[in-house]
């Protein structure tokens, strides 16, 4: 559809891509960016009605408007400053100018033809912005750091894929709070420089969490000075893990661990064999933990503290799912010493899931001591638990429905809790694809899946979606040897770039996926 050339509106995006009219009045395809070579006119002229109007933006995730403005953009110079308003903003300023070639000034208060100039300003979400670009120069603005980020990630975007920031203004912020990564670390090993790699990755793309799952049946991967018994030979030292933690804040990603219990403690256990959760046969139960016993509590709440200091972010993942006795067809002749510690707890009525919701929640107030917002696994809230329910903060982290006893997600939305989506028919990247997992695709996310889709593939009501907090998609090393890091950075390349350009636009994309995918390439 042609845009009449006299014509200059907010546009509002659902990609990167949009069509304007020309200064002959004509509509078209391609990126419509004025450069020197397209003119035959100075670097950084003053805009005129002789340029067409600008199209908007090409980037991943999309802008979400776009105001076209008569001129010839912006390119980088050697010679051009990167200027701050702000000292806070140092960090994002000296970034931006290493990435564009381009000289960092600090804080200025002067101006000169070629600037970017960051600066804090207004109110609203602090992952917002603006960008415009006007008269030569670049002035993106938010009222928080991160949303200042994203306006350069934006601006490096537009000059790696096409050369010139198009002329105008972008106004851009995020439709869901949470656009998350999380790395299996504990069952395949990854080393410093590769999961760093991933956020530089992931801080330009604009998601802003990276999730570490680092304690499993197979390893406990990270340094622990309360128990280093349990530590496998693999590991992180606090030392990597402090500049992991460092590189993810300069990129306003979030670290979220996840020390999952009171299953998946095999690595923990092979060290406290005493501790390990047997049946009334006495035969060990894999990888669980005996939660009647008051070394348990002792041993997982010594770690909780332990890294609460090390991981600096406000998020933890309690984790809590598949806990092997809840398994059993019937867990209180089992598992008779759990049963009598539930009925000890919580009186003649109380049985196993509630002593395992009680484990979960007395876990979740040592974590809350330390001012983090907690999250667990779906399976983690038990149906069967009458005498206590999960801490009303828990946020849930949704993964499947294929546990015994699934729940909808709508019986947790409507309850009034907090949800993130990690589906495992669309976000799960389970290494070797067994039982029915298949590795996903970029495709799929970008064609078939929203934040609101949680279970399967159909989205629950638009009610609840102010209750979706956002998604993750998740990295697991079921068969750790199927892939290597390169074939793992490669397979989920694409499905990273559909994933957070639908956690940013809630609109259907008017990008095709080939069209997408053309863009990602050019992009790099």
């Amino acid at each position: 559809m042609a845009v009449a050339a006299a014509v200059v509106g907010t546009v509002a995006l659902g990609t990167g891509v949009g069509v304007w009219a020309s200064s002959g009045g004509g509509a078209g395809q391609g990126s419509g960016r004025a450069t020197v070579a397209d003119t035959g006119s100075p670097a950084n002229p003053s805009p005129t009605r002789s340029y067409p109007m600008s199209r908007a933006p090409q980037t991943i995730p999309a802008v979400r408007s776009h105001t076209p403005a008569r001129g010839p953009g912006w390119q980088p110079r050697k010679s051009d400053r990167v200027v701050i308003g702000d000292a806070s903003l140092a960090d994002e300023g000296r970034l931006i100018a290493g990435e564009l070639g381009m000289t960092y000034a600090g804080q200025k208060n002067d101006t000169k033809a070629g600037d970017v100039r960051l600066a804090l300003a207004g109110g609203g979400n602090q992952e917002s912005y603006t960008m415009n670009v006007h008269g030569g120069r670049v002035d993106i603005t938010g009222p928080g750091q991160a949303g200042v980020f994203y306006g350069t990630r934006t601006l490096k975007q537009e000059v790696h894929g096409g050369g010139t920031a198009p002329e105008g203004v972008v106004r851009d912020e995020p439709a869901k709070p949470v656009r998350g990564f999380m790395l299996d670390i504990a069952r395949k090993p990854y080393s410093e420089s590769w999961i760093e790699d991933r956020i530089r990755e992931l801080g330009d793309l604009k998601f802003n969490e990276l999730g570490l799952h680092f304690s499993d049946d197979q390893a406990f991967r990270i340094e622990s000075s309360s128990h280093p018994e349990i530590v496998s030979a693999d590991h992180l030292t606090k030392a990597q893990v402090r500049r992991i933690v460092d590189l993810a804040d300069s990129r306003h990603i979030t670290v979220v661990p996840e020390l999952d219990s009171p299953g998946h403690l095999g690595a923990v256990l092979a060290a406290h064999p005493d501790l390990q959760l047997r049946n009334r046969n006495g035969v060990v139960t894999k990888g669980a933990i005996d939660i009647s016993k008051p070394g348990s509590a002792k041993l997982v709440d010594d770690l909780l503290n332990e890294y609460a200091g090390l991981f600096t972010g406000d998020q933890w993942h309690m984790g809590g799912d598949e806990y092997t006795a809840l398994m059993a067809s019937d867990p209180q002749t089992a598992y008779p010493q759990l049963a009598a510690a539930a009925r000890a707890k919580f009186g003649a009525n109380g049985n196993v899931a509630d002593l395992t919701t009680g484990w979960l929640n007395d876990r979740a107030a040592t974590v809350r001591a330390h001012g983090k917002t907690l999250r667990a696994w779906n399976d983690g809230f038990y149906r069967s638990a009458t005498a206590v329910q999960p801490a009303g903060d828990l946020q849930v982290a949704y993964w499947t429905g294929k546990e015994i006893g699934a729940r909808q997600p709508e019986e947790y939305l409507s309850a009034g809790r907090k949800l993130i989506n990690y589906n495992d028919e669309f976000l799960y990247y389970v290494l070797g694809q067994p039982q029915t997992f298949v590795y996903p695709t970029g495709q799929r996310i970008y064609e078939q899946w929203t934040p609101r889709v949680v279970r399967g593939t159909t989205a629950v009501p638009a009610r609840y979606d102010g209750q979706i907090l956002g998604g993750t998609f998740a990295v697991w090393g079921d068969f750790p040897n199927a892939q290597t890091p390169d074939q793992v950075a490669a397979g989920i390349r694409m499905p990273l770039r559909a994933t957070v350009q639908k956690l940013w636009d809630p609109r259907t994309p008017a990008l095709s996926w080939t069209q997408f995918k053309a863009l990602a390439n050019r992009l790099g």
